[in-house]
């Protein structure tokens, strides 16, 4: 059974794991944040960093970290082997875009739902820009085809 947290420290199986250079910039980037708001001096932010770089375990890492609001050990926790990460929601209107895009009906109509779901998609973080875009093109050729179709009838 894993153990629990204690005192905002990490888990013991953690603790020992080998940080990789993606985990050390982040907590570079921790403190260079606490630099910015005034929580570090440049002295202390420096040397940190140097030691961060210089990490080879999380538990090493947190420890320079932990002391700063956005530098708590628990963003350096690793995804476990065997759990997938959270998925993110699909965007519904992208998945609208494709659908109507596939349909003899009014295919301009997908165009415009494709690009009000890129908006949100970005606005949101959501999956689905490919479905999203697929619906535009697969829309606007459809939509080029039935014009070029209705002038030259």
């Amino acid at each position: 059974m894993p153990s629990e947290p204690r005192d905002g420290m990490l888990p013991s199986e953690y603790g020992n794991m080998r940080a990789s250079t993606a985990d050390r910039e982040r907590a570079v980037d921790v403190l260079k944040a606490a630099f910015v708001e005034g929580r570090l001096t440049q002295e202390e932010c420096e040397q940190r960093a140097g030691q961060a770089f210089r990490a080879r375990t999380y538990a090493e890492l947190a420890e320079l970290t932990a002391d700063l609001p956005a530098g708590r050990p628990g963003i350096l926790i690793p995804q476990l082997p065997g759990v997938p990460p959270p998925r993110r929601p699909m965007n519904r209107l992208a998945v609208a875009s494709l659908v109507i895009a596939l349909m003899p009906v009014i295919p301009v109509l997908a165009v415009f739902t494709g690009l009000i779901a890129h908006g949100q998609i970005q606005e949101r973080g959501e999956r689905g820009a490919g479905v999203a875009t697929a619906g535009i093109l697969i829309g606007g050729f459809a939509s080029l085809l039935f014009m070029f179709y209705a002038l030259h009838r």
